[in-house]
C-alpha cells in the first residue's frame, strides 16, 4: 500500500505550532488548536481587507513590499499632503513627512531605502528628488530633468526609473543613479500621463494612462516594455484600459489593479512578459489614484479615490500559486 511518506517523502508530525517554513503538500497535526492541518498552492488570486492608512489620500508615492511597504505624499481635499506612513503586514504607523510637500509624484525602493520624485506642489510641478532611510527624507538638490506630476516610477534608490507625465503629456524617460538624473532618448512610445509602472531600472514596465487631456477620450491599455535603453511596445495591452491605476512587480510578472475607465474599477490583471489575463476576482474597494507595491503574488493596494470620496483602504493580493495553510475539516 502506498503510504504518505512515500508519495510526500516525509512523515505527518504532531506539532505545537505550525511550522515557519511549511512545503507545498506537507500535512501535520497542531497539538495546540488540535487541527489537522495542511500547505496547498493557491489556484485563483484574491483580494484579502487589511487595517486602514491612518491618512486617506490619493496619488500618493509607493514603495516596498507587502510587508515592508512604504507610502508618501499624496492629495486630500483641500490640501496637498507630505505625510509618510510604514506598513508592517498589519498596520500602518506614521513617519517623518517629505520635505517638499507634493502630490501626484513617484517612488520605489524599499522601505528603508526609498525614492520620491517629480510630483505637484499645489502650485507646479516639480522634480525635486528625496530619498528616505527608514526614518525621514533627504532632499537631493539636484531633480529631474523634466518637472512633472502624474507619471509612473519604478527601480531602487540608486536606480530609479521614471517615465511619462504631464504638463504636457509627455514619453520623457528619466533614470537615477543615486545621485542625478540623466534623460534617456527616446522616451515611450505612447506619450502619456496618469500610467502605472513595475520592475527595475534595466527590465520595466510601463502600461495605461492616459494620451490626452481631459483624460477620458485617450483612456489606454498600452504596454511597453524598457531594456535600460529603450522602449518596446507590445501589441497585447490591458484587457481593460484604464488610468490613475496601481501597479506591482516585475516586467514579466506584473499585476495591475484598480484605476478609472468609465468609472472606478477593481479589475485586477496579471502579465507573463507577453499579454495579460483577467483575474476573475477584483479589489474590494473599486478606486483610482491608488497606490500598489510588493509583486505579482504578493501585492499592496492602498488609498486612493473611491465613490464616495477618498480612501484609507488597504488590500493584501494573494496570487495564483502561493501557498497558504488551511484547515482540514473531518467528520
Amino acid at each position: 500500500m502506498t503510504t504518505y511518506k512515500g508519495i510526500q517523502g516525509f512523515t505527518i508530525q504532531n506539532l505545537s505550532a505550525d511550522p515557519s517554513n511549511p512545503i507545498e503538500g506537507q500535512v501535520w497535526y497542531n497539538s495546540t488548536s488540535n487541527v489537522w492541518k495542511v500547505e496547498e498552492a493557491t489556484t485563483a488570486g484574491s483580494w484579502a481587507t487589511g487595517n486602514n492608512m491612518n491618512t486617506a489620500r490619493a496619488s500618493l508615492a509607493v514603495a516596498g513590499t507587502q510587508t515592508a511597504a512604504l507610502a508618501a505624499g499624496g492629495y486630500y481635499p483641500p490640501a496637498v499632503t507630505g505625510v509618510t506612513e510604514e506598513y508592517d503586514g498589519n498596520s500602518w504607523t506614521n513617519s517623518n513627512p517629505l520635505n517638499t510637500t507634493r502630490t501626484a509624484l513617484a517612488g520605489c525602493g524599499t522601505q528603508t531605502a526609498g525614492l520620491a520624485f517629480g510630483g505637484y506642489t499645489g502650485t507646479a510641478p516639480t522634480g525635486a528628488t528625496e530619498e528616505y532611510d527608514g526614518n525621514s527624507w533627504a532632499s537631493n538638490p539636484t531633480g529631474l530633468n523634466t518637472a512633472r506630476f502624474e507619471f509612473a516610477g519604478c527601480g531602487t534608490q540608486t536606480a530609479g526609473l521614471a517615465f511619462g507625465g504631464y504638463p504636457p503629456i509627455t514619453a520623457a524617460t528619466e533614470e537615477y543613479n543615486g545621485s542625478t538624473w540623466t534623460s534617456s532618448p527616446p522616451g515611450l512610445n505612447t506619450a502619456r500621463r496618469q500610467l502605472a509602472g513595475a520592475g527595475i531600472q534595466t527590465a520595466a514596465l510601463a502600461f495605461g494612462g492616459t494620451t490626452t487631456a481631459p483624460a477620458s477620450p485617450g483612456i489606454t491599455g498600452a504596454t511597453e516594455e524598457y531594456n535600460g535603453a529603450t522602449w518596446t511596445s507590445n501589441p497585447t495591452g490591458l484587457n481593460t484600459a484604464r488610468y490613475v491605476l496601481g501597479g506591482a512587480g516585475t516586467q514579466t510578472a506584473a499585476l495591475a489593479f484598480g484605476g478609472f475607465g468609465t468609472a472606478n474599477t477593481g479589475a485586477t490583471e496579471e502579465y507573463d512578459g507577453t499579454s495579460w489575463a483577467t483575474n476573475p476576482v477584483s479589489m474590494n474597494t473599486a478606486r483610482n489614484a491608488l497606490g500598489g507595491a510588493g509583486s505579482q503574488t504578493a501585492g499592496l493596494a492602498f488609498g486612493g479615490e473611491a465613490d464616495p470620496g477618498y480612501s484609507a483602504a488597504t488590500e493584501e493580493w494573494t496570487g495564483a500559486g502561493a501557498a497558504v495553510t488551511k484547515t482540514i475539516t473531518v467528520s
